[in-house]
């Protein structure tokens, strides 16, 4: 191999990227494990909720998230198979070793976190930005491999036999086996996929090329499906979609509407923070529940409400307006028809 100056060995030239990047892997796996335990579905902080906080408006991979908050055993299987990976990858980048196969995996998580979460962030785009940043990081990582400090470096300075091997500069480090007539073809198509992600996922999370600029971590956003009236029993699903993900939105009162704008039914904030738990029936892993002044929704929780009522039993055969108002003001409405 031809030897390569110390001034020009990328490898070294990106030290810097190459450590940061490590541990910004690492130390997603060092926060779970060592600092705080975040993989126990029973505690405060469980990642599997943060995961289902993706769900709502994540690209392509919504199918994969939607089976998983659906099954919290897999899910918890998924979430420390993840952290693991996560840990040995930001690791072993961070030492140098594997380094091209390393970057493999930057680039996947990263891509992970993009599509997954790409649109969450309150006053900056935080996860678009990292997702890209850390794609474009893993590209550079797989081109540039590791420099002279590193376990790479070390392995082939002491002609280990794994170096001697040709897979080894394919997952390792040194001069990629590519032609240099093709390699600055290689450079310049992988920069222009990485391009074109970035900004097609910035214009479907945020449209930050054309058209109105928007944040959907700002406001909570409520769906409401299913809507029944039957018997004595007023039920539908409530379904949360936008909105901060650190904490949840504040339902204070529940409204049922004639068609004359008249209330029928209503569920105070205190009546709401006394709900029982036979009234909700959560789909996923964050769950709606009653809080001490209210009933809470976290982002990408969804469940089916019931509300029995001898009041419903009367009501007449008409279109009804379900009224939900959180405690910031904001109400969403849905229509009803009691047959």
């Amino acid at each position: 191999m031809k030897n390569i100056s110390i001034k020009n060995d990328a490898g070294l030239l990106a030290l810097a990227v190459r450590l940061v990047i490590g541990w910004t892997y690492f130390s997603a796996f060092w926060r779970r494990t060592a600092l705080a335990n975040k993989l126990d579905p029973e505690a405060a902080g469980y990642i599997g909720e943060k995961f289902n906080h993706f769900l709502p408006n994540a690209l392509g991979i919504k199918p994969i998230i939607l089976y998983l908050v659906e099954n919290p055993d897999i899910l918890w299987i998924n979430m420390v198979i993840f952290t693991i990976i996560e840990g040995i990858v930001g690791l072993f980048i961070m030492f140098g070793l594997f380094t091209r196969l390393m970057s493999i995996g930057v680039f996947g998580l990263a891509m992970g976190i993009l599509l997954g979460s790409g649109w969450i962030g309150t006053t900056c785009l935080d996860e678009w930005q990292i997702g890209v940043l850390g794609i474009a990081t893993g590209f550079v990582l797989f081109l540039t491999g590791s420099g002279k400090y590193s376990v790479d470096n070390y392995l082939m300075k002491n002609n280990f036999s794994i170096t001697k091997k040709k897979g080894f500069a394919w997952l390792g480090s040194g001069g990629l086996p590519i032609k240099e007539s093709i390699f600055p073809k290689v450079v310049l198509l992988g920069s222009l996929f990485i391009l074109g992600m970035t900004l097609m996922t910035n214009q479907v999370f945020h449209g930050g090329l054309w058209g109105t600029l928007h944040n959907k971590s700002v406001k909570p956003k409520l769906e409401i499906t299913e809507g029944k009236i039957e018997n004595n029993t007023l039920s539908f699903d409530v379904f949360r979609t936008e909105g901060v993900d650190v904490y949840g939105s504040w339902l204070i009162g529940i409204e049922l509407l004639d068609n004359q704008n008249n209330t029928v039914l209503k569920y105070s904030q205190e009546d709401l923070a006394a709900l029982q738990s036979k009234n909700i029936s959560n789909y996923y892993v964050a769950k709606i529940k009653s809080g001490k002044h209210s009933l809470i929704i976290p982002l990408g929780a969804k469940a089916n409400l019931n509300f029995q009522n001898e009041i419903i039993t009367n009501l007449p055969q008409e279109t009804y307006t379900l009224k939900m108002t959180d405690i910031s003001g904001v109400y969403w409405e849905h229509k009803i028809l009691k047959n």
